[in-house]
């Protein structure tokens, strides 16, 4: 079992000749769409995970992941060529949600703006429906009690 820290070492290295393989040894046009965004590798060094994204619309996307699918075997020789270790390791890959999930959060957020813009600005001109000051106030207690030393009616015990 190898050290995590060398595992994640070993992943960014697999992320950037994964990225300059599609550049420079897949000769397909579908490959320019393609961008490597993180890759992961087990914590034994056997099998890397590259996460990628696809410019495009989702004919693009499928022609992506024929062409990763395809050319696994040229782009697993190398990572085998350009890394320093015993065992090549297996190459999966999966699609990157992250771009697609972070601008559907930010349609919400905008959203979320327009809607808190439009409360804002109907609340502007409102007015309390009851009185100007709706909480109840207590009345001012009188202060006629006489202390002396005993609470009403609870005499102290006597030693």
């Amino acid at each position: 079992m190898a050290d995590p820290a060398r595992a994640a070492r070993l992943a960014q290295r697999i992320k950037v000749v994964v990225a300059e393989a599609l550049r420079k040894a897949v000769k397909d046009e579908r490959a320019e769409a393609i961008t490597v965004t993180d890759a992961r590798v087990t914590n034994d060094l056997q099998h890397a995970t590259v996460y990628y994204t696809v410019l495009g619309d989702t004919a693009a996307a499928q022609g992506a992941r024929d062409l990763l699918e395809a050319k696994k075997g040229v782009l697993r020789r190398e990572v085998g060529r350009n890394l320093t270790i015993r065992l090549t390791p297996t190459l999966e890959f999966v699609a990157d949600e992250i771009p697609v999930n972070a601008s559907h959060l930010e349609d919400l957020l905008r959203e979320a703006k327009a809607r808190d813009a439009e409360v804002a600005k109907l609340a502007s001109g409102a007015q309390p429906a009851g009185d100007a000051d709706p909480y109840r106030k207590d009345e001012p207690e009188d202060d006629d009690y006489e202390d002396e030393g005993e609470f009403d009616g609870v005499e102290e015990p006597q030693d």
